[in-house]
C-alpha cells in the first residue's frame, strides 16, 4: 500500500513559479513510476508529467516550463511550475503506479492518488 500526500499549492500571478511535492509512505523504489496529473473546473483530469527510473515525460503543453524531479531515497517528488500561466490553474494531484512499463499517460495506469493540492494562476 502506498498513500501519498501533495502540499505546496497556492496562488501565484502569471509568469510566477510554485513547486509541488509530493511525499510517499509505503513501499515505493526507482522503478515506481509517480506522476502528476491535474483537472481544471469543467475539465477531465489530463496528464502533466511521469517520472520512472531516470525518464522523465511531459504533456506538451507543460514542456520547458515544468519540471519533474525525485529525492535520492525515492519517496519524494516534485514538480517544479515556472512561467505559469492562468490556463495552468487545477488541482494538481500526485499519483504512483506499481505498473514496470509504460505508458503512464492515462489515469487508469496508476493505482494510488493523493488529495489534490489547488494551484490558481492570476492574470
Amino acid at each position: 500500500q502506498v498513500q501519498l500526500v501533495e502540499s505546496g499549492g497556492g496562488s501565484v500571478q502569471a509568469g510566477g513559479s510554485l513547486r509541488l511535492s509530493c511525499t510517499a509512505s509505503g513501499r515505493t523504489s526507482s522503478s515506481t513510476a509517480m506522476g502528476w496529473f491535474r483537472q481544471a473546473p469543467g475539465k477531465e483530469r489530463e496528464f502533466v508529467s511521469v517520472i520512472t527510473g531516470g525518464r522523465r515525460y511531459y504533456a506538451d503543453s507543460v514542456k520547458d516550463r515544468f519540471t519533474i524531479l525525485r529525492d535520492n531515497a525515492w519517496n519524494t517528488v516534485y514538480l517544479q511550475m515556472n512561467s505559469l500561466k492562468p490556463e495552468d490553474t487545477a488541482v494538481y494531484y500526485c499519483a504512483a503506479s506499481r505498473l514496470l512499463n509504460g505508458p503512464y499517460t492515462t489515469e487508469t495506469r496508476y493505482d494510488y492518488w493523493g488529495q489534490g493540492t489547488q494551484v490558481t494562476v492570476s492574470s
